[in-house]
């Protein structure tokens, strides 16, 4: 039986078929490993976005973002269990288990991922406002660009100038480029990404401990008897490096390691339905709203 690894799916299988074998879905194995490089990434933002000269967060939402590690650590520092800081602090409980995780403060901060903005076309206009008078209000601002022809909302406006991106420009690389650009097949990444990759994972260890750790782990995916020692060997190595996402990433592979095992030595694999799946619901957003059930069955069973 191949499955994802979901706990309750393998209880399932345990009762129905006792004797079959569970395999783990490689593609859900890779999935999982890209979800927790991506919030590695993250977490090391303020160490290799130094090298595109990058902008951090900046403004109040930072400093709220501050100012909760301090309290979520304090109160564990005062032995404080997780389900009591998030009652105390009124945050939800995965939301504290996400500052636990990161020893520093500064592991909080992320490189805006900018999207185009309405207010972009009048950002010299604010920056030059906002040089002659630091105290000029919103509302003055937005009466201002709304002259010039912007015809947004005073909301997005001071969303925009909360970020901080009337100060800053538009980052080189967002976190999930970056980390899309480390799962990536070397030989599919364009030419001139190899540097800037290079220059990346050089500008910051545990992410240069990161980039060894994915690449270690890609080659198990083509089964192999020889894959389940080499798992045990990238287990101790993840363990080895200051990446506490993929630490939890691991805890989850021993919980299910006989599936995850199974997985790597076994040719059986969820893939090809997986990749049905994904079509299938692609299609049904490009449709959301405008045809029916009849449409959408002539185009996946002709497509």
């Amino acid at each position: 039986m191949c499955r994802d690894g979901s706990a309750t799916y393998a209880e399932a299988i345990r009762r129905a078929l006792p004797d079959a074998v569970q395999v783990g879905d490689r593609w859900h194995l890779w999935h999982n490993l890209c979800e927790a490089a991506l919030s590695e990434v993250k977490a090391h933002s303020n160490c290799w976005a130094t090298v595109l000269d990058a902008p951090l967060y900046d403004g109040p939402r930072a400093q709220t973002t501050l100012e909760r590690w301090h309290h979520v650590h304090d109160l564990l520092g005062q032995g404080v269990g997780l389900l009591e800081c998030a009652r105390r602090l009124q945050l939800a409980l995965n939301t504290v288990k996400r500052y636990t995780r990161a020893d520093q403060p500064e592991r909080m901060l992320r490189v805006p991922q900018y999207r185009a903005s309405l207010v972009d076309p009048y950002r010299e206009h604010l920056r030059e406002r906002r040089a002659e008078d630091p105290a000029v209000p919103i509302l003055h601002l937005f009466e201002e660009i709304k002259a010039l022809g912007f015809t947004g909302c005073l909301n997005l406006l001071h969303k925009y100038i909360s970020q901080g991106r009337a100060d800053a420009d538009r980052s080189h690389i967002s976190s999930r480029r970056f980390a899309r650009m480390l799962l990536t097949r070397p030989d599919n990444l364009k030419s001139e990404h190899h540097d800037l990759l290079a220059r990346l994972i050089a500008a910051c260890p545990e992410v240069t401990q990161l980039a060894a750790c994915i690449w270690a782990f890609a080659p198990l995916l083509k089964p192999h008897p020889g894959n389940a020692s080499a798992l045990e060997l990238w287990i101790a190595q993840v363990r080895a490096a200051d990446l506490p996402h993929l630490h939890a990433f691991t805890r989850g592979l021993q919980r299910d390691r006989a599936a995850v095992i199974a997985a790597f030595t076994l040719p059986y694999s969820n893939g090809p339905t997986e990749g049905v799946n994904t079509k299938t619901k692609r299609i049904a957003r490009q449709m959301h709203g405008r045809a029916g059930f009849t449409l959408l069955r002539h185009r996946i069973l002709l497509g």
